[in-house]
C-alpha cells in the first residue's frame, strides 16, 4: 500500500507538471483553453455622463454588476476561458501629457477580484487594455508621449497581476492597432505608409513583450496575446505584421471574426453592404473556411498560436436558429484547427424588447438562454452535456488537455462506451480504452460523470 502511495504522490505531482500553463508551451496553453467568452460591455464601457466610480463604469452599459455566480454559469456551460477588457483610462489621474498615468486602485482591485474567481475555477483569464482611442488617434504623431503612456499602463497592470498562475493571459491591447490617416498615406505614397503603420503596431507589441517579462513574478513565463492589425485576419496575414521577438517564445497572436458584418452587426442597409438576416449560404461557408484556413496557415502551421479573441453576434432581429448556427459554425471552424474561439458576448435587456442570444447574467441562476447552443458548444469540445466544464480529480486540480500536441483531451472520451462502462486514459489524456490496463503504472479512469486515477501494480 506504501508503494501505491507513493506512486499516487509522484503521479498527482507529474499531472500537475504536465498542465500547469507555465510549464507547458503556448500552443498547448491555446489548446487548452478550449472554449472562451467575452464579459463584454463591462469594465471596458466608458462615457463621460458616467459617474467616476468603478461599479457605475461596470454597470453603465447594460451589464448588472459581475457576480461569483456569473463566472460559475460559463463554466457550468463548457467555458474553460473568460476574456475581461477593461478600459483603464476610466479612472486614472494624472494622466495630462508627460503624467503618471495612475490607474485607480480600485479599478485594479476590482479587476483582480474577478480575475480571481476565474482562476479559482482553473478556468484561464485574459485582461487587456480596451477603448484606448488616444492609441488610434495620437500615436502617428506624438508617438514617444503615447509609448511612454502605454508603458506605464502596463507597468502597473504587470505588476498588479504578476504573481498570479500560469491561467492569467496579457493581452496587448484590442482592436486599436490601425491608423487611418497612415493607411491613406500608403495609398498615395506606396510602400511608405504602408510600412509606417505596421511599424507602430510591431513596435507597441515590442515593448509590451519586453516590459512584461522584466517585471518580475510569474510574468517571466507568462503567456503573452499580440494584437493583430486592426484585429483582422486579411492584415493580420500581411508579411508586414510581425511577431514580437520572445526570449521564451511564449506568444500567440489575436485576431477577430465578425464576418459577414451585414449578418453579425448591421440593423439597417448601407451603401457598403446589405443588412441580412440569415446566414449559411455556401458561399458563407467558404468565405469562413477560408478565413481560418488563412490564419492556420500563416501562423499556427509556423507555431504560433492564434487566439480569435471575438467573435459572434452584435444586433438584434435574427432568429435564433440563424444566430445559433452561425455562432456554433465558427466556433467549429476555429476549434478544429487548434486555435482558441472567444465567443463577444454582453448584456441584453428583455424589458427594453431586446432578445438574449446568449447569456442572462441577471437570471437566477445566471445562464445560458439557449440550451440547444450549450449542447453544441459542449458536443464541439467532447465535454458531455450532463458534465461541468472540467473533469476534477480533486478540488484542487482538474484534467487539463494533455502535454503534447498530439494526445487527446480527458474529455473526447469514446461516445460509444455506456454511461457506467469505464474508459481507461494514461496520465497524457491518451485515451486507453475499456479494458483495465495490465502494465504496471497509474492511470485515470472515467466512469459516468467520475474520474478518478488508479495504480495498477
Amino acid at each position: 500500500m506504501k508503494n501505491v502511495v507513493i506512486i499516487l504522490i509522484f503521479a498527482s505531482v507529474a499531472l500537475w507538471a504536465q498542465t500547469n500553463p507555465l510549464n507547458i508551451t503556448t500552443a498547448q496553453v491555446v489548446k487548452d483553453m478550449g472554449l472562451g467568452i467575452n464579459l463584454g460591455n463591462t469594465f471596458e464601457s466608458n462615457g463621460d455622463w458616467i459617474d467616476k466610480n468603478v461599479n457605475a463604469y461596470e454597470t453603465a452599459w447594460g451589464s448588472p454588476t459581475i457576480t461569483e455566480a456569473i463566472i460559475d454559469g460559463y463554466a457550468n456551460a463548457g467555458f474553460k476561458t473568460v476574456r475581461i477588457p477593461v478600459a483603464w483610462t476610466n479612472l486614472m489621474t494624472d494622466s495630462g501629457r508627460g503624467g503618471s498615468y495612475t490607474i485607480s486602485t480600485a479599478l485594479l482591485d476590482r479587476v483582480e477580484q474577478v480575475v480571481d474567481w476565474v482562476l479559482n475555477k482553473n478556468m484561464y483569464a485574459i485582461i487587456n487594455i480596451h477603448h484606448q482611442g488616444w492609441i488610434k488617434e495620437k500615436f502617428p504623431t506624438d508617438s514617444a508621449e503615447c509609448m511612454n503612456r502605454y508603458k506605464k499602463m502596463w507597468n502597473q497592470i504587470s505588476n498588479k497581476f504578476k504573481n498570479k498562475s500560469g491561467y492569467l493571459i496579457f493581452e496587448s491591447l484590442n482592436e486599436e492597432g490601425v491608423w487611418t490617416d497612415v493607411w491613406t498615406d500608403m495609398y498615395s505614397n506606396g510602400t511608405t505608409g504602408k510600412a509606417r503603420a505596421f511599424g507602430l503596431l510591431n513596435a507597441i507589441n515590442q515593448e509590451f513583450t519586453t516590459l512584461v517579462r522584466s517585471s518580475g513574478g510569474n510574468n517571466a513565463n507568462r503567456h503573452l496575446l499580440i494584437a493583430g492589425y486592426d484585429t483582422n485576419i486579411d492584415r493580420t496575414s500581411d508579411p508586414a505584421f510581425k511577431m514580437p521577438t520572445d526570449s521564451k517564445n511564449r506568444c500567440a497572436v489575436s485576431v477577430h471574426y465578425y464576418d459577414p458584418f451585414g449578418f453579425t452587426h448591421l440593423e439597417k442597409d448601407e451603401s457598403w453592404e446589405q443588412k441580412r438576416l440569415t446566414w449559411g449560404t455556401d458561399a458563407d461557408y467558404n468565405e469562413l473556411k477560408n478565413s481560418m484556413n488563412k490564419m492556420k496557415t500563416n501562423f499556427v502551421d509556423k507555431d504560433i498560436p492564434v487566439i480569435v479573441g471575438e467573435y459572434g453576434m452584435a444586433t438584434q432581429g435574427r432568429a435564433q436558429s440563424e444566430i445559433r448556427k452561425y455562432t456554433l459554425a465558427v466556433a467549429e471552424a476555429i476549434y478544429s484547427r487548434n486555435m482558441c474561439p472567444v465567443l463577444w458576448d454582453i448584456q441584453l435587456n428583455p424589458d427594453k424588447g431586446e432578445s438574449i442570444f446568449y447569456y442572462n447574467r441577471k437570471s437566477n441562476p445566471p445562464a445560458f438562454t439557449d440550451q440547444q447552443l450549450v449542447t453544441g458548444f459542449k458536443n464541439l469540445t467532447g465535454i458531455s452535456s450532463s458534465s461541468s466544464s472540467s473533469l476534477a480529480v480533486s478540488s484542487s486540480s482538474s484534467l487539463q488537455s494533455s502535454s503534447s500536441n498530439n494526445s487527446t483531451p480527458i474529455t473526447n472520451y469514446s461516445p460509444l462506451a455506456t454511461p457506467n462502462s469505464p474508459t481507461y486514459y494514461s496520465l497524457k489524456g491518451e485515451p486507453l480504452g475499456s479494458t483495465k490496463p495490465q502494465k504496471a503504472g497509474v492511470y485515470i479512469v472515467k466512469q459516468g460523470s467520475s474520474v478518478r486515477k488508479i495504480a495498477v501494480r
